[in-house]
């Protein structure tokens, strides 16, 4: 770091002012990654098995990627595309009515893209949030739409979710006090990083509430399709759900497009024409290239569905892996995400007892003794994330990387 200068006192106190920079806390993704480097240089020449990874593992189908090259090279398609065109509105009113079940929606005026939904909860606080506010949203959960409603002067009040409630918000728990000044409520089903699914009469009892309370609900829908059994159940597909709010889709998750970073905003007109006039003064839009390409996915959604049957077969077996293992795997109904208990010790064959004090000790434990990274949560609970976005090409690899963990836990005895 340079010498401290009259810069250091002009950063904004939303991200921590003239001290900006200089705390010494580690974010638990910096703590994994610190801990992975320090085991290979432990155990030179080893192989850590990533079960923490939040992307895709594989590329874009390769017709999708053909799509790119043929839009990429259309000369109409060079300029600044601002809130897009017709051809991804469309098609995502197409996809919301065939796949999700949610007809009726406008794609004039009840569709925008975004560049990935990330983009989208950044730009959405700053239609409503002003200071004083509150933001509700669970916990665990994605802190975007939080993080950006804190720097309007927001709140954030968070809604645990655990094993005992099926990982969905009790909104009757809210304070009065906290409800009064309540305006948006964040939901995401299939759940990062719980993996947990929504149910019709959860999401119908959002929209009662909704209107009751007057709070508009933003479902980030990123995991949406990527559901194992039955179809995928869209927020707006619930009868009045688009008087109270709008889903975010994605092409990340559901497409292996992550970093092509296009998705979009639907549902009610009013928070769709806030959101576009925001993101008129924040982006000039995505290559229309890559919206075009979007566009033939969301036409195309026998994509995913390979895609989540790979996942499927990968979570069946490493939840098979981990119950030998004594731990409490089960299957969640969607996404890639397997979210369990973390066990308060381990005992090795040798008898020697570790005992862990949250997620994150027995997360480190299991990456500097087992060379397998996964992702502590300690907000309601004490859980640890594992991915089936593990890297493995083939369906050999694949099972030599769930074998693999068996080996390494062989022997082990949690305790809970």
């Amino acid at each position: 770091m340079s010498e401290e200068t009259y810069i250091q006192n002009l950063f904004a106190e939303r991200i921590g002012g003239s001290q900006y920079g200089k705390t010494t806390a580690i974010y638990k993704f910096e703590k994994i990654k610190r801990a992975k480097k320090a085991a290979l240089e432990a155990n030179p020449g080893a192989e850590i098995i990533d079960m923490g990874v939040g992307e895709p593992d594989a590329m874009a189908f390769p017709e999708v990627i053909e799509i790119l090259h043929t839009e990429a090279s259309k000369l109409h398609n060079r300029g600044y595309a601002d809130n897009g065109d017709e051809v991804m509105k469309l098609a995502a009113a197409r996809y919301l009515d065939r796949v999700c079940g949610a007809p009726g929606i406008n794609p004039a005026t009840e569709v925008l893209h975004s560049i990935g939904s990330k983009a989208a909860l950044s730009i959405l606080p700053a239609a409503f949030i002003n200071p004083g506010d509150v933001v509700l949203m669970t916990t665990p959960g994605y802190p975007v739409l939080g993080t950006h409603a804190r720097y309007y002067g927001g709140e954030v009040h968070q809604l645990p979710i655990t094993r005992e409630n099926a990982f969905l918000p009790d909104l009757g728990a809210i304070p009065g006090a906290v409800m009064d000044r309540a305006k948006v409520l964040v939901l995401n089903y299939p759940n990062n990083p719980t993996g947990a699914s929504a149910t019709v009469d959860f999401f119908k009892e959002v929209v009662a509430w909704a209107k009751q309370h007057e709070v508009i609900v933003v479902h980030d829908a990123a995991y949406a399709a990527l559901v194992f059994e039955g179809a995928p159940l869209s927020f707006l597909s619930i009868p009045g759900a688009k008087d109270v709010g709008v889903e975010l889709h994605s092409t990340s998750k559901a497409f292996n497009m992550t970093g092509w970073r296009c998705g979009f905003v639907a549902g009610n007109e009013r928070i769709v024409k806030a959101y576009g006039d925001v993101k008129d003064n924040t982006d000039s839009g995505q290559f229309l290239a890559i919206q075009h390409a979007a566009a033939y996915c969301w036409d195309h959604p026998e994509i995913t569905a390979s895609i989540a049957t790979k996942y499927s077969r990968r979570m069946d077996g490493l939840v098979k892996v981990l119950q030998d293992a004594g731990l409490d795997a089960r299957k969640p109904s969607g996404s890639f995400f397997l979210y369990l208990p973390s066990p308060t010790a381990a005992i090795q064959p040798d008898g020697q007892r570790v005992v862990f004090e949250n997620a994150e000790a027995a997360s480190q434990w299991l990456i500097r003794e087992k060379l397998i990274s996964t992702v502590p949560w300690d907000d309601a609970g004490a859980f640890l994330r594992f991915s089936v976005t593990f890297n493995a090409p083939t369906l050999e690899e694949e099972q030599r990387v769930l074998g693999e963990i068996a080996r390494r836990l062989e022997g082990v005895t949690f305790d809970f």
